[in-house]
């Protein structure tokens, strides 16, 4: 079948060639409209319970993650001069685009009685620089705003932006965050003070812009890199440009595919183009390598090619089946940002096949026949040497191979028992990143900036109207708490701006900043049952207290700012939240929630590893079908997964005794890296396959053949699938940096096995049989 095929492709190599080009041309189009992902990646399926929790909130009280915030320290803050210039800053930010709302000490109120109507009114404190010192001093003697705008012992001080959330999903938000830090600097230059930025809007738009630079570098990075490899290997300029075709009409068919089906160029997506060229150089390097073989032993170019086309044929489709399998798995999980990635790579790894297999063949033929110095290669003294020397181990140290791989064995699962499940929101940044330096410096002075939201539920329609005073005593005793963790704020709830209106009830004095008692719950119990008015002023009081509550006054909201802690330290904290919350809120009468970023971070983050994980033995069960369907042995199906489990199990061991804990970047590593890995042993057993006979006593010398002829090809492979892995640590995200070494590792570790850990494996099996 398959030299039928070869000599179709051969007969109608122009127009598979024409098809082949209209359908790039048509894919360039789609890949030119390919977008990139402005939106938090959905870890978590829709129908999570904790991810309907979350939009529900959303619905309810607005989004949680559309604060950016700005800090400094200075202890000129008070004087005129730089108040004045502070002030201009928050103005200025203000009327940049789609900024909603400036919160800073320029812009705070008080809560002021009116002596004629009794009624509360928020006034600005800040007017010009008229009284300026005594707008200072009742500042500091306000309670509320103490930890929330400034940290009194450090002298630091924080400007928070409410960014319209629509912009914040578009490609919009790059030009306003931009300039908001553009403002902010020349302010940072005119002062000679340092500031400081978070909030997850900048984070997101930081790290999305960044995406979309390094797959342009990758990519780059990773074809120069393969040209070079594949120039050294072949001293061909014609075969060079031939891989570089064929890769790269693959990654047009693979970004184009994306856009096809709708996705978007996320963290992880981001990734699939330099995959591409990493796993389709190896693909033209096999085909290259057997036609220079075949015509080293016919002389003759089109029957080369033909054999070239019948032999690699089939061993290229089922080393690109379990490829693709090794990446299609995620399709698998519930995960959205895995389901993507799964999809397009495994697509995007069988295109690989087709175009190869047609191209390859095509532009080949039309090729003058190679010359003496393209072929010298496969006489390669220094890798003939190591061939031998593999050829030398299997024969005569078999016991030593077996030996040192159990002590080896035995190493590493002593390390998989150390390795530890954790991660961090900025996890992928490295510890030097202004990014990270900069949330660090808000948890330093202000306890973070990540949000978590609690939801008080009364079960009943105007609940908080019942009871009043006992439900923000319980409420006010669990924020108590809250703000005793070290990791965590002072929250925010309706109860802190009643506190606040109790003081300004009071003429302002600081000692009666308390909670209100029956008698205080009279005067203000007018702010609690007001709805809010979109017409009023943003300093409306109402306005506030109601934020806190949901229109039906049923649920009240409980808002934390909380460092990144990771997602070890995180359930203990909820847990310990949710225990205290219990003991306040009687559960038969509440219902206590617990959501936000943070709980989603937390949710996604687990889901995606128990994911990955899951997607690793389908990949292994699957992976596992196609070599039993493919050699037909159970024997051969064991010496197949065998020396491919190996590496995995010494990756992960190396990872317990590193230290590198399990998250979604590390535990992606053992999917991608099992399904190239096995193309190795695929192409040695295939190989194996071919050449035999049927004569058991000629088996141990057809896998020694069986080492000479493909050894070559799979040292040049996996050089040029470690150096393209290598790559990916040049990467400023952790993730794609722990992808680029632990692969390179696993890949390294699986030569070696099938190099020799399989040959002895086979020898040995084929002697008890003898």
């Amino acid at each position: 079948m398959w030299q039928q095929l070869a000599k179709f492709v051969l007969k109608n190599k122009l127009v598979l060639c024409l098809l082949v080009l209209i359908g790039t041309v048509f894919m360039g189009w789609q890949a030119a409209q390919v977008k990139l992902s402005y939106e938090f990646s959905k870890a978590i399926p829709t129908d999570n319970p904790k991810y309907k929790t979350f939009q529900n909130f959303k619905q309810q009280f607005g989004e949680d993650g559309n604060l950016l915030v700005i800090g400094f320290t200075t202890d000129k803050f008070f004087t005129p001069t730089f108040f004045s210039s502070y002030t201009q800053l928050c103005q200025q930010l203000k009327q940049v685009k789609t900024v909603e709302d400036v919160l800073s000490v320029a812009t705070a109120v008080n809560l002021v009685k009116d002596s004629a109507t009794e009624k509360l009114k928020a006034v600005p404190l800040f007017v010009g620089n008229l009284n300026f010192d005594s707008s200072v001093t009742i500042f500091k003697s306000l309670p509320f705003y103490k930890g929330l705008l400034y940290n009194e012992s450090t002298n630091t001080y924080l400007t928070g932006l409410r960014i319209n959330k629509d912009v914040l999903a578009s490609k919009e938000r790059t030009g306003v965050v931009n300039e908001i830090l553009q403002l902010a600097n020349q302010f940072q230059q005119q002062h000679g003070i340092i500031m400081h930025y978070s909030g997850l809007p900048l984070i997101r738009t930081q790290v999305a812009d960044r995406i979309k630079l390094e797959m342009n570098w990758l990519l780059i990075g990773s074809l120069l890199l393969s040209a070079i490899i594949i120039l050294i290997f072949f001293k061909s300029f014609s075969s060079m440009l031939l891989s570089l075709g064929v890769v790269i009409v693959s990654v047009i068919w693979g970004v184009g595919a994306m856009h096809l089906l709708g996705y978007k160029i996320s963290l992880l997506n981001a990734l699939i183009p330099p995959l591409i060229v990493v796993i389709g150089i190896p693909n033209c390097i096999y085909f290259l390598n057997k036609y220079h073989i075949s015509f080293n032993e016919t002389g003759d170019k089109q029957t080369a090619l033909v054999q070239m086309i019948s032999k690699m044929g089939v061993v290229t489709l089922f080393c690109n089946i379990a490829a693709a399998i090794g990446f299609a798995v995620f399709a698998l999980t519930k995960s959205a940002i895995l389901q993507e990635f799964g999809v397009v790579a495994g697509i995007s790894i069988m295109v690989i096949f087709f175009i190869s297999f047609i191209l390859i063949p095509a532009v080949l033929s039309y090729l003058p026949q190679p010359k003496s110095s393209h072929t010298k290669y496969l006489e390669n003294k220094w890798l003939t040497a190591i061939l031998d020397k593999l050829e030398w181990w299997a024969l005569n140290h078999r016991k030593t191979i077996y030996t040192v791989t159990v002590l080896l064995l035995i190493v590493a699962v002593a390390g998989i028992f150390r390795l530890k499940s954790e991660g961090f929101i900025v996890d992928d940044l490295p510890k030097s990143d202004k990014i990270y330096t900069d949330l660090k410096f808000f948890e330093h002075h202000f306890k973070g900036v990540m949000p978590l939201e609690i939801v008080v539920d009364t079960k009943q329609k105007n609940g908080l109207r019942k009871n009043t005073l006992k439900i923000f005593e319980n409420i006010d005793s669990l924020s108590a708490y809250i703000a005793k963790q070290p990791e965590m704020a002072r929250p925010l709830s309706v109860v802190e701006g009643l506190k606040f209106a109790r003081q300004a009830y009071y003429d302002g004095d600081s000692a009666t900043y308390g909670l209100p008692n029956s008698f205080d719950i009279a005067f203000l119990a007018s702010y609690l049952n007001a709805k809010p008015d979109s017409s009023s002023t943003p300093n409306n009081f109402s306005r506030v207290l109601t934020s806190f509550m949901d229109k039906e006054k049923q649920k009240a909201r409980i808002s934390i700012n909380m460092a990144d802690v990771g997602s070890k330290r995180l359930p203990l904290l909820l847990n310990s939240l949710e225990q205290k919350a219990q003991q306040y809120f009687d559960t038969a009468n509440y219902k206590i929630e617990f959501t936000g970023s943070s709980v989603t971070f937390l949710e996604g983050s687990t889901f995606i590893i128990n994911g990955l994980k899951e997607s690793i033995v389908w990949a292994f069960a699957l992976i596992a079908l196609c070599m039993l369907y493919l050699f037909r042995s159970f024997k051969i199906l064991l010496c197949s997964l065998i020396p491919n489990l190996i590496p995995l199990i010494l990756t992960a061991g190396v990872m317990g005794w590193a230290g590198v804990p399990l998250k979604p970047s590390t535990v992606l590593v053992f999917s991608v890296a099992l399904g190239i890995a096995i193309d190795i042993t695929i192409r040695f057993l295939v190989n194996y396959k071919q050449e035999k006979t049927g004569n058991e006593q000629q088996m141990q010398q057809l896998v020694i053949d069986t080492i000479h002829s493909t050894g070559i090809s799979i040292i040049y492979t996996s050089m040029v699938l470690i150096a393209g892995f290598v790559i990916f640590c040049f990467s400023s995200f952790g993730g794609t940096q722990a992808l680029g070494w632990l692969t390179s590792l696993t890949l390294v570790v699986a030569t070696i096995t099938n190099l020799i850990f399989l040959p002895a494996l086979l020898i040995s099996i084929t002697r008890k049989k003898k």
